[in-house]
């Protein structure tokens, strides 16, 4: 029977010391498939010393021989901790003997200031070479069978323009001639180094052991390559950006190249390609949890998720060619390419206008000026002659890719990216995306780059959709709301894949800052034991954090400091979610100013419980205006603390201290005359008009007060008392109203011409707001479709609990703009 062997590659950080080789040694021990190769890179950092010392016998640097002595002593101490005697001194007399070449080499390229490639690849090479003895040793000492193979002496390459190329017939013979008679031992390879046709050596490139282990992979014919590693796989997106980031349980070929040329650094493009013919599966594992399955790569990558991985590549430049000289003709781009590819520059990404007003690409960042230099060059002429305009370099930016097989032919994908990256506030520079459909890419600024990120993995369902929340005001509406976030946040969480993250609490003088999260539970105690000075702006910049993709402000507080800052943070990407009524009756020109930042921010201002606390009162007005219907009027009990006032004013108590005892209950505002004025009512009846359509100023509104003029400067304790002298007025009202069979409610009333009032009226007892609970608010809608038969919102209008309940409404109504899918 034909043995079916199994190649694992081990190294960096895999091989740094001597726990590590002994792990090392554990995983290749416990493999029992068959016949094993191990392929080693140098242990970590030799490669890096190795590199220094030919650059310092160059330069003519000193220290020259405490280093080798430094890299000496490094493997002599892995020798003696890991390898028995007998094994042991074989190894370490090699490593004089190849010490002893450095030397050699070093010394000639101090006197000619310089170093040949062959003698930069033999020297560079040692650290495999190093490692595959103290493996093999390692294993011997164990009682493993195992022999180190030298891969110079079998793999031959010819460097090409695309990188090293294997010449495969010379290699098979080669490595036939030495596995000949083999008998089951395990052979560790050195990765990275190979020889030339001419026996000269060389290597396969920085990161060239993974490429040794296909292409031994694929020699061998084995079953499988496994790539150990310090990380559990291929993640669906760097977990250095995006915390919620996954594993990757299956790639194909292709979306594992796609990631890799787009910065997933777990793996090399040319990895893959000597495996592909084959369909030999390479597996991306954890040398430090050996338990964990990682993720395989294959011909197919298991489930047709639309996206698999977003990945980001940083410190790009994009170079942009226009000019109308370009339009229709023939080999612009060949000549732009050529230009690039003479000067070694490589271009990451292509955008071209189907116009062909213009042509981009991006390019690495210390590539750029060259890049402008040697298209200056090339187009020299087209310049002069103005047929073209210039070519500018956009600097800062970062390419951020989205790579999945599931994306063929799936009508949306498109519209998913940009639709997140819109909603996150990224502005996309340039995009491309092949016929494959299988990666669609966007050039973006670099700063925004962890937000964009985390917003795309979001919006595939590859992660929670992630927003920041800061909160302002802990009065009876903040602390309530906090409790019921408390209670639900888990639920949504795990339901909704929402992750509704508070960094940031403010009151009036303390504010409470937390990175990452603050507990809803036990923010007073967190606050009480603070000695933090509220700062808005402080505030702000924490939640408004550049790795979260989305920032919202909630605002139940009563302060125009915060009211009057909506339009700023608007327009800078931050949601705003209020039930503060002053921004939404704030002079028109304001208005319309925060509204327009609203516009240019691509951000949601959200207020539903500014009229009506919990109730669906502004939601029923949009959704009665978005189908076309016709407002004629607009009116109600606005106030649930005046509601409660009149339905408990029966004459029995005087109604002084019926306001009063409400006082006391906590129905009113600290100062009473803040609901008695009438000014809560008609703040609400202008946001109420504004959202009919209507330019109505706080001015407009016909105020009928209950505060006596003689009251209004008054001390709260003094108004009070004051306010019995006056109970006789409101008793006469009463006895009025009840002799002609009538109720008393303090209404306000807005018409589709801008009329607007609020006062005390008398009503029927079969009006609509005769029957209501005590703290009830109604309002009637009358329009087109409900004029004989108006439409009715009737409910509790006042109160911490259902108000916070319309607050958390609102904020989950946002984040279902935002995507999550709840």
């Amino acid at each position: 029977m034909k043995q079916v062997w199994r190649v694992h590659k081990f190294g960096g950080s895999s091989l740094a010391g001597a726990d590590e080789f002994r792990r090392v040694a554990d995983i290749v021990e416990s493999d029992r498939t068959g016949p094993r190769a191990v392929v080693v890179s140098a242990s970590y950092g030799v490669t890096d010393r190795l590199m220094a010392l030919l650059e310092a016998a160059v330069e003519g640097a000193p220290g020259i021989d405490e280093q080798i002595a430094e890299l000496r002593r490094h493997h002599v101490e892995l020798a003696d901790q890991c390898i028995a005697q007998a094994h042991r001194s074989e190894i370490v007399r090699l490593l004089d003997q190849d010490l002893e070449t450095v030397r050699a080499v070093l010394k000639a390229a101090r006197l000619f200031r310089s170093t040949p490639d062959e003698a930069t690849s033999l020297v560079t090479g040692f650290g495999e070479v190093w490692s595959a003895r103290l493996l093999t040793g390692v294993l011997a000492s164990r009682g493993v069978p195992a022999r180190w193979l030298d891969a110079r002496e079998v793999l031959v390459v010819t460097w090409a323009e695309l990188g090293p190329v294997v010449d495969e017939a010379a290699t098979r013979e080669r490595l036939e001639q030495t596995l000949s008679g083999h008998s089951g031992e395990t052979l560790v390879v050195t990765g990275y180094v190979a020889r030339t046709p001419t026996g000269q050596p060389t290597t396969l490139g920085r990161n060239g052991s993974d490429f040794s282990a296909s292409i031994f992979g694929a020699l061998l014919e084995a079953d499988g390559v496994v790539i150990w590693t310090n990380v559990d796989g291929v993640m669906s997106g760097d977990p250095r950006v995006e915390p919620e980031a996954t594993v990757i349980p299956a790639l194909s070929y292709d979306e594992a190249m796609e990631l890799a040329y787009f910065g997933a650094k777990v793996i090399h493009p040319a990895t893959m390609a000597p495996l592909l013919d084959r369909g030999i599966p390479l597996f991306i594992r954890n040398t430090f949890r050996p338990d964990e399955a990682g993720t395989r790569i294959g011909p197919t990558g298991g489930d047709e998720s639309r996206a698999k991985g977003i990945t980001v590549i940083s410190d790009m430049v994009l170079v942009n060619l226009q000019g109308a000289g370009l339009i229709g003709v023939p080999g612009t781009a060949a000549r732009l390419f050529g230009a690039l590819r003479e000067a070694g520059i490589s271009v990451v990404v292509i955008s071209q206008g189907s116009s062909e007003h213009s042509i981009c690409v991006a390019v690495p960042a210390p590539d750029a000026e060259r890049a402008r230099e040697v298209i200056a060059a090339a187009f020299r002429l087209e310049l002069e002659q103005g047929q073209i305009q210039g070519i500018d370099l956009q600097g800062g930016c970062s390419i951020l890719a989205v790579v999945g097989d599931g994306m063929r032919g799936v009508p949306g994908v498109a519209g998913t990216l940009f639709g997140s990256l819109g909603r996150a506030g990224v502005n996309v520079r340039a995009i491309a995306q092949g016929a494959s459909e299988r990666n669609i890419s966007a050039v973006i600024d670099g700063a925004d780059a962890s937000r964009a990120l985390r917003a795309v993995h979001a919006g595939f369902y590859l992660s929670d959709q992630t927003v920041s929340v800061g909160l302002i005001g802990t009065g009876g509406v903040g602390g309530a709301l906090l409790e019921q976030m408390a209670a639900e946040l888990d639920r949504i969480r795990r339901t909704a894949r929402v992750d509704l993250r508070i960094r940031g609490i403010a009151r009036s003088r303390q504010m409470l800052l937390g990175d990452p999260v603050l507990s809803p539970e036990g923010w007073r105690q967190a606050m009480d034991a603070g000695h933090q000075t509220t700062d808005l702006d402080a505030f702000v910049d924490h939640v408004h954090a550049p790795h979260l993709p989305h920032t919202v402000l909630i605002d139940c507080s009563a302060s125009p400091l915060a009211a009057e800052r909506y339009a700023e943070w608007l327009g800078a990407g931050i949601h705003v979610v209020t039930a503060n009524k002053l921004a939404g009756t704030a002079p028109l020109a304001d208005y319309r100013a925060m509204l327009e930042a609203k516009r240019r921010g691509n951000t949601r201002f959200l207020y539903e419980t500014t009229v009506g606390a919990g109730l669906p009162i502004l939601g029923t007005l949009a959704d009665l205006r978005r189908t076309g219907d016709r407002i004629h009027a607009i009116e109600g009990v606005l106030s649930g603390t005046l509601a409660y006032l009149f339905n408990v004013f029966d004459g029995s108590t005087p109604f002084s201290e019926i306001v009063a005892d409400a006082r006391q209950k906590g129905y009113t505002e600290p100062d009473p005359r803040d609901d008695l004025s009438g000014m809560d009512v008609a703040r609400k009846l202008v946001i109420l008009a504004r959202d009919m359509g209507l330019d109505l100023e706080l001015g407009d509104v016909e105020v009928a007060s209950l505060v006596p003029a003689s009251l209004t400067g008054l001390e709260v304790d003094d108004f009070l008392a004051g306010l019995a002298y006056h109970d006789a007025e409101m008793a006469e009202l009463l006895a009025e109203a009840t002799a002609a069979g009538e109720i008393l409610r303090y209404v306000g009333r807005v018409d589709a011409e801008g009329h607007a009032r609020v006062g005390l009226e008398r009503l029927g007892t079969d009006h609509a707001f005769a029957s209501m609970a005590q703290t009830d608010n109604v309002v009637r809608f009358v329009t087109d479709r409900y004029h004989d038969n108006p439409l009715i919102v009737r409910g509790p209008g006042a109160g911490p609990d259902v108000t916070a309940a319309g607050v958390f409404a609102d904020v989950l109504r946002l984040t279902s703009f935002l995507g999550a899918n709840l």
